[in-house]
């Protein structure tokens, strides 16, 4: 895993410069395997099969706590905006954490990403035409 495309990524990711795929795929050719978004600790961490683990900060300001109870309906509306329209990570970051998520990982190779609330609630969403089973 190499730490500079790593960062970089993370740097597109927060600052919206590329879209989700393209940074799937920086992430994938250089060895990352999946990546953890922690919202109370406001970082992601990467992880490689190497045993390699990069930690990034997420640096946005104002956002707001954790809501306590996990909002299935505005989790996936958030999703399908981000899949369907593009939206912004902020603004996802944003929307996710109103829904009550914590933090979620993203599989990458599995395709998936599986999200998760302060009481252990979880969902998994799998990446637009991605098929269960068949990673």
């Amino acid at each position: 895993m190499e730490s500079n495309i790593v960062a970089e990524a993370a740097h597109a990711t927060l600052n919206g410069s590329i879209p989700f795929p393209e940074v799937v795929r920086r992430l994938v050719e250089t060895g990352v395997e999946y990546y953890h978004v922690d919202y109370v600790a406001l970082q992601m961490t990467y992880y490689s099969a190497s045993c390699g683990v990069l930690k990034t900060p997420i640096n946005y300001e104002g956002l707001p706590s954790v809501a306590s109870e996990f909002d299935l309906v505005g989790l996936r509306a958030a999703i399908l905006d981000s899949q369907q329209n593009g939206q912004h990570f902020r603004d996802f970051t944003q929307r996710a954490i109103n829904a009550g998520v914590q933090g979620y990982i993203a599989f990458l190779v599995d395709q998936r990403v599986t999200y998760w609330g302060r009481g252990g609630n979880q969902h998994t969403e799998w990446f637009p035409g991605a098929q269960p089973g068949k990673a």
